[in-house]
């Protein structure tokens, strides 16, 4: 590097570094900073050039002639002053915070050798989008699956070698094949911003394979990269969204803004702590050296600092303006809420209004369970549907009056302000669980491998073995497991809201009982394509068909059990098994574990098949056959979930005989 580099004053907007063609402008938001100082690159090469140009708490400078492909980072001074909530150290390279591209990998072996630092790199955002929109999806219509951007594709063979696991094998034409086979509408890939392992996981040979760690909020994760042809990993990333939009398939983010990859004070100093650790993270008034743990990771982000909601508010956009995702799950969002103008701001933004906005309704702070409770126009993971769904078929914990709850689009949670029943996301497992198939093959967790003696996962999954632990030959127990998966994807797909399928649960993966694998980047992690239950998939996607066929699974309006349109029919109706309506003395019973609901189109005649009005759900999951009366008319079976050919057609008027632990779905002639 030896020309001569001057800084100019620049303008302190926006923040970030930006590439106008004759340059490139750099901006840091920092409160406390008594001195800044860019870092250019060049190889192994550094020099660092005096920002003294400081607007409103943002230091800024232009560099001339700069362009894309120029590395750099910082180097802030102030108080080292941890007591008074300060950790400045001049001599630390540090990561910008609106980093759109990251170059090196950050090592906890070489924490103070600049050359071993990550650098951001100065990007050139131009895209050939080539007409490229959004799908736009309708709430109603949304059926989400979550997937895990490597594991996904890792050991899919018909994914050409160098694209698996990567951006570009998540849109290969094989995978996009299989989700459009299944008839999903929706990837939500665990988090994509670029992260870091934790110091215990490095030193034990393990990776945050999950990716709740992030370091920078506007870099893609490079280790997904394929980096075929030398394309960027930006580019890559918008070719993959693109690549599924023209598939017809959203695209949304598991973002993790709760907490960064700095953990608490002991934690190392790569961006934010030395950048302004007192504006950037919530400290206890109490003792400013700590940090407030509301995100059970060591650190909050304290989005009720006026900059640092905006960095997160420009991270948003700048996922929906420039790499065109089309929503956002957030993680622990309670932590987000609390006390700031995040929820507010993110109602009000002409660009974020039109994307999907999901919540994680929860943290670790007091007061943090927030499920039902998030504003008109979010989502929420409904924990409640899980839990009720697993609770009724698995272990009898509870009744036909909660699973009929669920069923109904749980309205005691959401049904406030204005909401519809898609206000509330629905699933049975996640990532952070057990796979389905598990869920009906461990009685207990089996973390071993995790290195942390079995101590860490949930311990309470009311899940069942069917008998026995793990693995089996025994065809009793597995003739208990086929029906149980069968039939829990049957509720799931048959419930008002928004269904979520965790990826993987379609073929029967297996984690081996392991129910919190977010350290296991492995092939107890990554979907196994060999061994994919052909059979389960066509079941998943012939009980999504059914649900795009019939509208009564999918409202846009609340359950009322009062009727209307041209049907005169009410909306709902609940059965017992013998023929009757159901009383409060069913609901309330312990013992029964038979019901049935009745649903009416709220689109009576608009266009929707004759056999479409009315649609009979009959739910058994007791251990034995269990014959239902059924309602005037003569019914079309369209599915039973206990049957090898599922789908078939079938004839009923009077009666239906139900098979244990199975659901039957019958429409009306």
């Amino acid at each position: 590097m030896t020309t001569a580099l001057t800084l100019e004053a620049g303008r302190p907007w926006p923040l970030g570094a930006h590439w106008d063609g004759g340059g490139v402008n750099f901006a840091l938001f920092s409160a406390h900073a008594e001195a800044v100082e860019l870092c250019i690159f060049d190889g192994d090469s550094m020099r660092a050039l005096p920002v003294r140009q400081c607007s409103d708490q943002v230091w800024h400078a232009y560099l001339a002639g700069a362009a894309p492909g120029l590395c750099y980072a910082y180097r802030v001074a102030g108080p080292a002053a941890p007591d008074s909530g300060q950790r400045f150290d001049p001599a630390r390279l540090l990561l910008d915070p609106c980093a759109r591209q990251i170059v090196g990998r950050f090592s906890w072996t070489a924490l103070d050798d600049p050359a071993q630092t990550p650098r951001a790199c100065v990007v050139d955002e131009t895209f050939d989008w080539d007409g490229d929109a959004p799908p736009a999806i309708a709430w109603a219509d949304t059926i989400l699956h979550e997937v895990h951007v490597k594991g996904v594709s890792r050991q899919h063979p018909d994914v050409p070698e160098p694209l698996r696991g990567t951006y570009a094998g998540l849109a290969s034409p094989a995978m996009i094949a299989h989700f459009q086979r299944l008839g999903v509408t929706a990837l939500s890939l665990l988090p994509v911003h670029h992260f870091l392992d934790e110091q215990r996981l490095a030193s034990e040979g393990r990776v945050n394979y999950w990716g709740y760690n992030t370091l920078a909020f506007f870099a893609p994760e490079p280790r997904y990269a394929a980096r075929i042809g030398g394309q960027t990993v930006i580019d890559e990333f918008k070719t993959m969204v693109r690549t599924l939009h023209a598939a017809g398939l959203e695209v949304i983010l598991d973002v993790v803004f709760n907490h960064t990859a700095e953990t608490d004070e002991f934690g190392p100093t790569l961006s934010f702590r030395g950048i302004d650790n007192q504006s950037y993270y919530l400290l206890p008034p109490g003792n400013l050296a700590a940090y407030e743990n509301f995100s059970g990771c060591g650190n909050t982000f304290n989005l009720t600092h006026p900059r640092v909601l905006q960095l997160v508010m420009d991270a948003l956009r700048y996922w929906v303006g420039v790499m065109h995702v089309d929503g956002f799950r957030f993680d622990l969002a309670a932590a987000l809420a609390r006390d700031s103008a995040f929820l507010p701001a993110l109602r009000q933004d002409p660009m974020l209004q039109q994307v999907k906005l999901i919540a994680e309704p929860w943290d670790m702070g007091p007061d943090g369970y927030q499920l039902g409770r998030f504003l008109p126009g979010w989502s929420e993971w409904n924990d409640r549907f899980r839990d009720d769904v697993r609770a009724f078929w698995l272990t009898g914990e509870v009744g036909v009056g909660a699973l009929a709850q669920r069923l109904a689009g749980s309205s005691e949670l959401f049904g406030g302000a204005g909401r519809a029943p898609q206000a509330g996301v629905n699933f049975i497992t996640a990532h952070d669980g057990f796979t389905l198939r598990d869920l009906v093959s461990y009685q207990d967790k089996h973390n071993e491998l995790n290195g942390e003696d079995n101590r860490d996962g949930h311990g309470h999954n009311l899940s069942w073995n069917c008998g026995e632990e793990g693995d089996s030959n025994d065809p009793l127990v597995l003739e208990k497991r086929r029906r149980l998966q069968r039939a829990l994807f049957t509720t799931l797909l048959i419930a008002q809201g928004v269904p979520m399928l965790q990826g993987g649960d379609e073929i029967g993966r297996t984690q081996a009982g392991n129910n919190n694998a977010y350290c296991q980047d492995n092939a107890m992690t990554w979907l196994d394509w060999r061994t994919a239950d052909s059979d389960l998939i066509d079941f998943v996607a012939g009980l999504i068909a059914l649900r795009r066929r019939f509208p009564q699974l999918r409202r846009n309006s609340w359950l009322t059990g009062e009727g209307g349109g041209e049907a005169r029919q009410p909306d709902v109706l609940w059965w017992h098994p013998a023929g009757r309506p159901m009383v409060m003395a069913d609901w309330q019973s312990a013992t029964l574990g038979t019901f049935a609901v009745q649903l009416a189109s709220d689109l009576p005649g608009a266009g929707q098949p004759p056999d479409s009005r009315l649609l009979l759900c009959l739910i058994n999951r007791d251990e034995i056959p269990v014959p239902f009366l059924l309602p005037a008319g003569v019914w079309q079976q369209r599915c039973d979930s206990s049957a090898p050919q599922p789908f078939a057609a079938g004839r009923r008027e009077t009666t239906s005989l139900v098979a244990a632990r199975s659901i039957q779905l019958l429409s009306r002639e």
